[in-house]
């Protein structure tokens, strides 16, 4: 088959030079340093990662077995940012997908075509433009996030290639290779550990219909003050909450937050967004119950930078309890709709290229 990769395009000019922030995007505002006493907290949570996941993550499934319970409560303060796309791929199942499919990505993205690959390529400056690794017209981010993408179109043509996807491949891209993305790309969207994320992607958007039915639910059963007046001003999730599911919040939340809540996402599932979602409209119920459609639509898309603080907003979320209800409601969601229970898991049965 002809070979055909972006590779091939000529590289554009680069960025002029610009204060960066420490995740590589453009600087909005001067943040301080770290004083001395952080970098030592930090340094020494950093060595209690290390030795809790040992060399290239080869004690983790030990550890996790052993205590489950302190696994979970360091995710949740977050995982350091130097460790953080391996322990991704580990609490992902991607690491797994990766060695048991030697070669399949190179031969995706290489020997392969798709017909999404002009949408693909239409859209890649639009997914963080303000970070340094995706400024260059036709550089490596803009390269690396292209070949994900088109080589995903390829290895599962029912969904092919939406925008969305998009953030969700270039916030991979900044912590791990092309082919650990692809591989972690694939562990979310089939389900390796969690339900699979492939409906929020497919014609007609099935699984965000059913997301915003049930946050919708959600909402009015913790918020019914909230949730009458949403009523009353017409006012229905999809108004506000799609992308919240779609990117998993990495399309316009700060990304200190986005990589929080990330965290947490991979490794207990979707039931963080609903928390995260609720956790901010009740953060911000009280102002929201007395505004007026065209005011509540604007406060809903523009959350203030104090309800983006992590320490703040993600505790709230731990404390909103939603599990068992979500369960309930899914499954009475798939059963008024006549579907099945979207729990789905795949171990040893990937789709290999021939």
């Amino acid at each position: 088959m002809e070979k055909k990769i972006i590779d091939d395009y000529e590289p554009g000019p680069l960025p002029s030079p610009r204060k960066m922030d420490r995740f590589g995007f453009l600087k909005q505002e001067i943040n301080n340093p770290p004083d001395g006493l952080a970098k030592g907290r930090e340094e020494r949570r950093v060595r209690k990662w290390r030795k809790m996941i040992g060399v290239g993550g080869s004690d983790w499934k030990h550890y996790v077995r052993r205590k489950p319970h302190v696994v979970k409560r360091r995710i949740r303060k977050g995982i350091p940012d130097c460790l953080r796309g391996l322990v991704w791929q580990l609490i992902s199942g991607s690491r797994d997908l990766l060695l048991m499919n030697p070669g399949v990505y190179e031969q995706l993205v290489i020997y392969e075509t798709s017909a999404s690959e002009l949408d693909i390529i239409r859209d890649i400056s639009r997914t963080f433009p303000s970070h340094v690794f995706f400024q260059q017209r036709h550089g490596p981010g803009q390269r690396s996030l292209y070949n994900v993408l088109k080589a995903y179109s390829v290895y599962d043509r029912d969904v092919g290639y939406v925008q969305g996807m998009g953030f969700l491949a270039g916030l991979l891209l900044l912590y791990m290779s092309e082919e650990d993305a692809f591989w972690l790309l694939v562990a979310l969207l089939k389900g390796a550990v969690h339900a699979p994320m492939e409906g929020l992607y497919q014609v007609g958007l099935p699984l965000v219909q059913q997301y915003l039915c049930l946050f919708d639910r959600l909402m009015k059963e913790h918020m019914p003050k909230l949730g009458e007046h949403f009523t009353q001003e017409m006012i229905n999730p999809s108004m506000y909450a799609s992308q919240w599911f779609i990117t998993v919040f990495s399309y316009s939340f700060p990304f200190h937050l986005a990589l929080r809540i990330w965290d947490v996402f991979l490794y207990e599932g979707v039931k963080i967004v609903f928390k995260v979602g609720l956790a901010l409209l009740k953060y911000r119920h009280d102002d929201l119950v007395k505004l007026p459609f065209e005011k509540l639509i604007h406060a809903l898309r523009n959350f203030p930078d104090d309800a983006m603080d992590p320490d703040t907003l993600l505790p709230m979320a731990y404390s909103i309890k939603v599990s068992r209800r979500l369960e309930e409601l899914k499954q009475e969601y798939n059963k008024k709709d006549g579907k099945p229970s979207l729990s789905i898991e795949i171990k040893g049965n990937q789709k290999q290229v021939q």
